[in-house]
């Protein structure tokens, strides 16, 4: 996913090299993703597991979540771990094979953990500075990479 500068960001699914489906607006003709300056115009998108499209959205401090149909399912806007209070500053984004879905934090150094609707659940407070891009696995093992040193941490979150 990409905008450029002034332009309005979207989402756009293919099948091969033919365009399938552009998700841009919400029901009201509203832009479900925010415009993004020259300087910071890159998002984060994973799909879940029911085939929801999961956005972060960086400059917005928001998860954007919409359904296989483009339509608006909610916005994810953090739930701050009172130790480090900062903004929400969601990253990379990935999800897992409970269709819960795992959003790196750079601002608060962890990775919020929601269910498929939205719902907080927990934390993993990693240790890394900067946490940025995250992936995980077909055994639930969360990869999480560090922005400044480029390290990789491998976590076993689920048991």
């Amino acid at each position: 996913m990409d905008s450029d500068g002034d332009k309005q960001s979207k989402v756009v699914r293919y099948s091969g090299p033919i365009e399938k489906q552009t998700i841009q607006l919400d029901d009201e003709g509203k832009p479900l993703f925010s415009p993004s300056p020259l300087y910071s115009r890159y998002r984060y998108i994973t799909e879940n597991r029911n085939l929801d499209i999961c956005v972060s959205e960086k400059e917005a401090g928001a998860v954007v979540v919409v359904n296989q149909a483009g339509k608006l399912r909610f916005r994810y806007t953090g739930h701050i771990p009172s130790s480090k209070n900062q903004p929400f500053s969601p990253r990379g984004i990935t999800t897992d094979s409970q269709s819960h879905i795992l959003i790196a934090d750079a601002n608060n150094e962890c990775v919020h953990i929601t269910d498929q609707d939205g719902q907080f659940l927990r934390y993993i407070h990693c240790g890394l500075s900067e946490p940025w891009g995250l992936c995980s696995d077909t055994n639930d093992y969360l990869f999480l990479a560090q922005w400044t040193n480029k390290q990789v941490q491998k976590i076993k979150y689920l048991q």
